[in-house]
Formats: C-alpha cells, sequence, structure tokens
C-alpha cells in the first residue's frame, strides 16, 4: 500500500522524502473549461502540487441542494490534476475566508437561529457534519494511498485568529478521520504564537501564512511544530483589491527573494495565489475592520499567472527561483495576444425595477434577506409614507438603523437620496409623498471575524421625522431574471436606473475585457452569464471575460445598470485595466 506519512525534513511519499511546491487554484474562481489549462501552467512553474479551498455556500447555496456539477466539480477538477501528474491539497474549512462571500459559509446556516459559528455548538456542529461527509464522499477515494493524487487535508482555516474551542477541533479532526480521511491532516495560522497555539491540536501539523520575513516565521512556526517538516501553506505573493481601493500589487523580485529564502530553508511552500481567478456573479466577499469594504470581481491577485491565465513577471521570477530546488520543465506557457477590440452600443429598455408586491406579507419593520430567505444581491423595499411625518412641511427626516450595504431611495418613483454603508450613511431629507422605495444592494457578505453571517438589508429601523416607520413590503429580486426581462423588453430610456442590451459579433470564441469605464455601477450579464459586479468607484475597470461564455456569431450582452451611464455604448479592450497602482 502507498503510505504518506510525515517525516523528519519533508513530507514521507511512498517512503522517499518529498517536499511540497504548491500553488492556490480555486476551481470554483475558475471556469470549468479553464481548468485543464490553468493547472498545466502550474506544472510548467516547477510545481507539484495543487492546493483549492472547498466552498460550502458554492455546492450548497440552498439547504439539501448539494450541487457537485460544473464549476462545481470537485472530483473533475481533482482528477484533472492527477492527470497532469500532480498532487493536491483539499481544504475544506467548513470556513475559508478566501475574500468570499460569508467565508465559505451558506447563508441559510448563518442565518439559523442560535446557531454558534465556528464553534462546538451542536446545531453548527450537526451541519458541518453533513457537509464535510459529502466533501469527503469526493476526496476519500482520491487519496494517495489509495491510488489518488490528495496528499493532504486541512482542519478548520486560521482558527487561532477567531477563537479557542479545542472542542471544536477535535469534533472536525474526528468526523475527518471517521468519514475514511488517512492523509495527514493541517492546520494553517499566522506565525504568532497565541494563533499557533489556539488553532491546532496535538497530532495535526501546524503551518504557516505569510508572505514575508520568512526566515523569522519559519523559526517561530519551529517553536510550535518542533518535528516533521516546516511549510508556508499561504504564501502570500500577492493582495486583492477593494472597491474604493487602489489595485495591490507585490514587487516580483522581492517576492522571489522570499520563496527562496523559503525553500533554501528546506520548508514546503503552497502559494498563496498561483491563480487568482474572478468573483463571477456575486461572489466576493468583504472586509470591515471598521470601515466596510466590498471585494471588486477580479482576484488576479497579482500572483504568478494571471486572471486570464498568462504568465507574468512574476511567473519568471519564482520559476527560476524553483529550478534551483526542483526539476522545471523546459516548456515556457504562451503569453495570449491583444484580446479582440470591439465596441457595442445599446438599446436603453428603461427601468428594470420589478413591479412592487400587489399584496402580499406586511412587516411592521423591513424584514431582511435572510427573512425573505434571499441569497442575491438586490431587494425592492415598498413603505406607504404617513402624511402626519410631513406636518412642519413638506420635508421630513429618514434616519435608518443601519444600511447593509448600499440603498437607493425613491419618493412616488423619483429618486432623492442614496445611503451608503461604507460612508456610514444613516439619513437622509425625503419630500413629501404617497410611497417610499428603497433597493438595497448587498455588495458583498463579510468574510472575516465576527461579521460573517450578519444579516443584509435595511438593519435596526427606519424612523421618520421621529417616529417608527410601519408598512413594509418586500421583493426580492433575481438578476438572472431581469436579464432576460431586458433581453426581451420594449425599447425605452437610457437615463437612470436602466436596462442596457447590445449584441456583437465574433469570429470564434475568445477571452475578452470589457471595459465599464462608461457605466455607473451595476451588473453585466453576457450570454447568460454574470460575470460581476462592475462600479465607477475604482479600481477596476475592465471584467474579464472568459472565452468558454463567448460563442462564434452573435453575442448578446445586458447591462443592469442602477444608478447612471455616461454613455449607451462600451468598448472590448486589448488588456486589463484592473486600476491605479499605489504612489
Amino acid at each position: 500500500m502507498t503510505t504518506f506519512t510525515i517525516g523528519e525534513s519533508d513530507f514521507l511519499l511512498d517512503g522517499s522524502p518529498h517536499r511540497i511546491i504548491a500553488g492556490a487554484l480555486h476551481y470554483f474562481r475558475v471556469h470549468p473549461d479553464h481548468w485543464a489549462d490553468r493547472i498545466r501552467k502550474a506544472r510548467l512553474l516547477g510545481l507539484n502540487t495543487i492546493e483549492t479551498y472547498v466552498a460550502w455556500n458554492a455546492h450548497e447555496p440552498i439547504r439539501g441542494a448539494w450541487d457537485t456539477t460544473g464549476p462545481n466539480d470537485l472530483g473533475r477538477f481533482l482528477d484533472l490534476v492527477a492527470a497532469e501528474g500532480m498532487h493536491a491539497i483539499v481544504r475544506p474549512g467548513p470556513y475559508i475566508c478566501a475574500e468570499w462571500h460569508n467565508g465559505g459559509l451558506p447563508v441559510w446556516l448563518t442565518a439559523m437561529p442560535g446557531i454558534r459559528l465556528r464553534s462546538s455548538e451542536p446545531g453548527y456542529l450537526a451541519e458541518v457534519s453533513r457537509y464535510l461527509e459529502r466533501v469527503y464522499e469526493i476526496v476519500v477515494p482520491r487519496q494517495i494511498d489509495r491510488g489518488g493524487n490528495v496528499v493532504l487535508v486541512q482542519i478548520e482555516n486560521e482558527y487561532g485568529a477567531y477563537g479557542a474551542d479545542k472542542d471544536y477541533l477535535r469534533a472536525l479532526t474526528e468526523l475527518t478521520r471517521d468519514a475514511g480521511i488517512t492523509v495527514p491532516l493541517t492546520t494553517v495560522d499566522q506565525p504568532m504564537p497565541d494563533m499557533l497555539r489556539d488553532g491546532s491540536l496535538p497530532g495535526l501539523h501546524l503551518t504557516g501564512s505569510f508572505g514575508s520575513r520568512a526566515a523569522e516565521r519559519l523559526a517561530t512556526l519551529r517553536e510550535h511544530q518542533p518535528t516533521g517538516p516546516l511549510m508556508c501553506s499561504e504564501f502570500w505573493d500577492g493582495w486583492f483589491d477593494w472597491w474604493g481601493g487602489i489595485h495591490h500589487t507585490t514587487d516580483a523580485a522581492a517576492s522571489a527573494a522570499e520563496l527562496d529564502t523559503l525553500l533554501a530553508a528546506g520548508a514546503s511552500v503552497n502559494l498563496y495565489m498561483f491563480h487568482g481567478g474572478t468573483n463571477f456573479g456575486t461572489t466576493n466577499g468583504a472586509n470591515d475592520k471598521g470601515r466596510y469594504a466590498p471585494i471588486v470581481t477580479s482576484y488576479d491577485y497579482d500572483a504568478p499567472l494571471d486572471e486570464a491565465g498568462n504568465p507574468t513577471a512574476k511567473y519568471a521570477a519564482f520559476r527560476e527561483v524553483i529550478a534551483k530546488y526542483a526539476p522545471v520543465p523546459d516548456e515556457y506557457p504562451a503569453v495570449a495576444g491583444r484580446a479582440p477590440e470591439l465596441r457595442v452600443e445599446f438599446e436603453g429598455t428603461g427601468d428594470w425595477l420589478p413591479e412592487r408586491h400587489a399584496d402580499g406579507d406586511v412587516h411592521a419593520e423591513p424584514p431582511t434577506f435572510e427573512d425573505l430567505e434571499h441569497i442575491g444581491a438586490l431587494v425592492r423595499y415598498d413603505c406607504p409614507l404617513p402624511d402626519t411625518a410631513f406636518a412642519d412641511g413638506d420635508r421630513a427626516a429618514l434616519i435608518v438603523g443601519e444600511v447593509r450595504d448600499l440603498a437607493w431611495i425613491a419618493v412616488d418613483g423619483v429618486p432623492v437620496a442614496r445611503l451608503s454603508r461604507t460612508d456610514h450613511d444613516r439619513a437622509a431629507v425625503i419630500p413629501r409623498g404617497e410611497v417610499l422605495t428603497v433597493l438595497v444592494e448587498d455588495q458583498g457578505r463579510v468574510n472575516y471575524a465576527e461579521r460573517i453571517g450578519e444579516p443584509k438589508g435595511l438593519v435596526g429601523g427606519i424612523r421618520l421625522a421621529g417616529e417608527p416607520l410601519t408598512g413594509w413590503k418586500a421583493r426580492p429580486v433575481d438578476l438572472s431574471a431581469v436579464a432576460a426581462g431586458i433581453a426581451h423588453a420594449p425599447a425605452g430610456t437610457t437615463v437612470g436606473r436602466t436596462g442596457l442590451r447590445g449584441s456583437f459579433t465574433l469570429n470564434a470564441p475568445a477571452d475578452l475585457y470589457l471595459d465599464t469605464a462608461t457605466l455607473g455601477k451595476g451588473f453585466a450579464v453576457l450570454n447568460g452569464f454574470v460575470l460581476g459586479r462592475y462600479w465607477r468607484h475604482s479600481p477596476q475597470r475592465t471584467l474579464f471575460v472568459p472565452a468558454p461564455v463567448t460563442r462564434a456569431g452573435a453575442n448578446e450582452l445586458i447591462i443592469i445598470e442602477l444608478d447612471q451611464v455616461a454613455e449607451a455604448a462600451v468598448s472590448f479592450v486589448a488588456a486589463p485595466e484592473l486600476g491605479q497602482l499605489e504612489e
């Protein structure tokens, strides 16, 4: 039988020392038709292993509706890794962070009354058990000691930065072993004594997450993992971006020097990220460390392989370093040429917002997205305005407990204000009218720390002229249905919140870059595929369009605009524009 155990200096595979030189590649952020290409380019870099998280909320967005098809086919992804002659590391969480919405936890889970996330609370563990059993049905037969390629499985994720519930970690470990996982189990934390102490258990192999000061971090890790191989299982070679910020990059030479230090010390490593990919649809997460910062659509991460799968200067620098310590194939991946450049003129279809409910439940306060069991990005709220609120004149102050995360306010269909969680907005002055309408966008669920699972919508009640505003109706908005409606709607205006449709022709499918500079804020949909969010609010200026989404002949582009376009046209440009760098 093939064995895989932890040795003194290297991981041992078939009794031989084996250094893991891995790269992170999230299958759920890459079009499945591109999986094989990205995996092959990892091997050409000199990597011998692919690491991936498993995103629970991608597989089970609705409780009981488990999905392993198409972009969620984890088994096929692992088999493609094996077909390339590479090993695999699986990190199933259940919490993954990853700048992914809700840290990978399903909304239905985090909305459960009384649930205590990332703990040994029985209700939470019951749901986690069901999830892990399904993941391990895929992973167990693909372990290296069963003829497969999976060599490590991680327990939780950077748990020492969150809690210290050892019963929780023990329960996850027992679940994993009972399911048939026999390969070594790891944990990962930043190499700080308290995190390494709180985030692991005896019998679990500790690894570190860092991107600089490698020698110092390895020394700290060795204090807490006194025997066996050292591993940086998240070597941060870049960083992520958020709306309203800059485009983050790291110096290729500096990152390569840190990688050299790691490998010279005999450590194993996992590049985070090797290839970042894209937060397609509305899957981006958000951070909130005093100010809410939703993550952009691109997850390029300034990784060695860029968002479109092209090798970068960092790829070349890392390859040179890896070649000092491991075999590197002679073949070097080609860089794609300039993408097709096109202009698309739009026809406007007017306001796409679905009508308010003529009947249905009436609520004393606006229900949250969770109350509505809505996992989409938008909800429309309507409430009658009492004339008594305007006794002192034709205007009155509207005070919201908290907006999560962006709200467009209208009175009798006329826009009057916008409130932003990022800017800590809570108040607006509105005119006298019959009906208040508030469109709320969930801009991305927080993926880190205590705010994971927080409710979305208008939270904490609303007061008008100092009195509670009651009598609310709510209507969830389905983006796919809106896009389909725009495709078939009669022609209308291009002004304000509007639907736009246009078409263009390609000779063959091709990767594209959609320039969103003429647009305001909203969602782009190509041939029925939701590419993601765009926003004039910097830094990202282009949306990556994977070739498998396009087709030879006519292609249909739908824009769901929330604010106002500057021009009823867009261009597809030759190269990406992800934003201004920090000076």
